[in-house]
């Protein structure tokens, strides 16, 4: 009776090997890697026959509680391997059956390092954990587990579907008790703690597949690193293969051969971010993150020792024994030894400030736009990256451009790619505009500026401001304020000619342009009230302007004490006129048909303010 059995697979692996039972125990070869697994008759405990995928699977569990599996036996070797166990290890071959029923609602069991999935108390399907990579709760109900990829192999074009991530559905409660029930009987009430049943299968799935994840040694760590997508502090474990992200509510298993890039890039004069790519992103609950932005200060340093040998070390290419230098350094260095990827540096751009980057908003996130060598790099909380090959064009506009001065003050920067998607960076310094144009035709990208058409119109805008300012300045000629009578006019401003000989007054020429903007802002009644001395301003002088002002604000005074404008220096040709105007005005019938706001008001106003002016003119 032969003891050898062909075309048998080990574990997982799709590498085809052959299987000898023997006395002194069992061994398995590979046929193309040559690779040898034993095991000692004394180690094994148990046998299981199941009905898996690839045909029929042989499992043998040894004494350090590991189990060992074995695929590919047929139908027929089931009695020869049972006789076999029973002769060389004195150990009975049990047939654990299999559920066929097809139903996606069970039963979990941890068993060992494998989570079994039971339907009607047989096994539908199991999961080896040692192959978790992460463990999400996806909802207040759901837990997501995540699956690493083979480090041994490159994926290939003509490799088959791998499953990556699977669901559960865990409704209810669990009752936890806790750890420290024997501290004392003043902790028994806390041992009835009620969580959710996903919560507690979350947390065992975690404790689980640490056995097997983390059975290597750790090669260096680094403790509370504040991580700002996702954000949090996490301390991070540094192993050959990969490494481990653990904080407070997530933990997270990351390949070295799922980071696609590397950059290290000065975000001020104080913090540096190391921003890891990811090719497959995690998760926390429906946020998937493609990015990990981490962020150090450049003053902080640290000592370190990695725990590898010599003959390790130089395995890793640039990776040192030990440390002592800040920390950003050693944890890039760290990572661009064991993933194999180069760090992308901020390259020869600067800012009008002499940053490399420039603030930006992209939506309503704001962060800081990185112009690199080979990429343009948003980081914010959803980092995005885009690859300069890939831009089609990228058009400056200002969609803002006529609705004041802070539109004016900035730009926006849309960049279309080739691929499709369009981001527009909008709250761009304008004196950013001349360097991010400069760097986009060093690397030959098409540019278009629809800048312009703002520019004429704020342009515009802006010399009506100055042509009215210049205007109001010199007097030629100023605008016209708000009366309602054009009757008043003539008369009134025959009598006021005799007046023009008070322009060279010192206190009036000084305070000119203010007559000019509070005539121009009167309105409704009080222009009325002012209808006298406000016309003053044909002649180009505004010196009778502000002295009908400071009139004005005299006359008001008694019934409205608001300003005080300074006094006028009594002048002899000023009350003749005055006297003049005012006889004028009351000797003149006014115009019923026209009468304007409260024209009794404006009676007592005329009249008042007339005799008083008198008096004055008499002292």
């Amino acid at each position: 009776m032969s003891n050898q059995f062909d075309y048998i697979y080990h574990g997982l692996s799709p590498e085809v090997g052959k299987v000898r039972i023997a006395t002194s125990g069992i061994a398995w070869k590979g046929e193309d890697s040559d690779a040898i697994v034993g095991l000692p008759a004394a180690d094994i405990k148990w046998a299981q026959w199941v009905r898996v995928a690839r045909n029929y699977q042989l499992r043998i569990g040894t004494k350090d509680r590991k189990r060992e599996n074995f695929d590919g036996f047929s139908r027929e070797d089931h009695e020869k391997i049972a006789q076999l166990f029973k002769q060389f290890f004195s150990v009975t071959l049990e047939t654990k059956e299999v559920s066929l029923k097809g139903w996606n609602w069970g039963v979990t069991d941890f068993q060992g390092q494998d989570l079994a999935f039971l339907v009607s108390n047989k096994t539908a399907f199991e999961l080896p954990l040692t192959n978790v990579a992460n463990s999400n709760i996806a909802g207040r109900t759901e837990v997501s587990l995540e699956f690493a990829t083979p480090t041994n192999k490159k994926p290939s074009k003509g490799a088959p579907d791998e499953m990556v991530e699977i669901r559960f559905y865990v409704p209810g409660t669990h009752t936890r008790s806790t750890k420290g029930s024997e501290a004392g009987s003043q902790h028994s009430e806390d041992e009835g703690e009620e969580i959710s049943a996903a919560q507690a299968f979350h947390d065992t799935v975690k404790d689980k597949a640490e056995i097997g994840q983390v059975a290597g040694d750790v090669i260096l760590s680094f403790e509370e690193v504040l991580v700002l997508t996702p954000r949090g502090r996490y301390d991070v474990d540094m192993f050959p293969e990969f490494l481990r992200l653990r904080g407070k509510t997530y933990d997270y298993k990351i390949m070295y051969n799922s980071i696609s890039k590397l950059f290290l890039l000065p975000k001020d004069d104080q913090h540096v971010l190391f921003i890891l790519g990811l090719s497959n992103p995690i998760r926390q609950g429906q946020t998937r993150y493609q990015y990990l932005v981490m962020q150090f200060s450049r003053e902080e340093e640290i000592t370190a020792e990695l725990n590898m040998s010599e003959e390790e070390i130089e395995k890793y290419d640039r990776l040192k024994k030990s440390y002592e230098a800040p920390t950003f350094e050693v944890v890039s260095g760290v990572f661009r030894a064991l993933s194999g990827k180069k760090i992308i540096g901020a390259g020869s751009f600067q800012s009008r400030d002499g940053h490399p980057g420039i603030k930006a908003n992209l939506k309503a996130v704001q962060g800081d736009l990185f112009m690199l060598e080979k990429y343009i790099f948003f980081v914010s909380k959803q980092p995005t990256l885009i690859d300069l090959s890939d831009i089609y064009q990228v058009v400056f506009s200002r969609l803002g451009a006529g609705l004041g001065a802070t539109a004016a003050r900035t730009f926006d920067l849309k960049i279309v790619t080739k691929s499709g998607p369009e981001y527009t960076f909008t709250s761009v310094n304008k004196e950013e505009y001349e360097v991010t144009e400069k760097y986009l035709k060093e690397k030959k990208v098409k540019v278009k500026n629809e800048m312009m058409e703002g520019e004429l119109i704020m342009a515009a805008v802006d010399d009506e401001d100055e042509e009215m300012q210049s205007v109001a300045s010199s007097g030629e000629e100023a605008p016209k304020p708000r009366l309602g009578g054009d009757e008043d006019d003539s008369e009134e401003d025959e009598d006021f000619q005799a007046s023009s000989s008070d322009e060279g007054s010192p206190s009036e020429t000084s305070s000119e342009e203010e007559g000019g903007m509070t005539a121009s802002d009167a309105s409704g009644d009080r222009e009325l009230t002012k209808s006298v001395k406000g016309k003053a301003k044909v002649p180009k002088k505004k010196a009778p302007a502000k002295k009908a002002k400071a009139g004005s604000d005299h006359e008001d005074e008694g019934e409205k004490p608001k300003k005080a404008a300074p006094k006028p220096k009594p002048k002899t040709k000023k009350k003749d006129a005055d006297g003049d105007a005012m006889d004028v005005d009351e000797a003149r019938p006014r115009p019923k048909p026209k009468p304007k706001a409260k024209p009794k008001a404006k009676e007592g106003e005329e009249e008042g303010p007339a005799k008083k002016k008198l008096k004055k003119s008499e002292d």
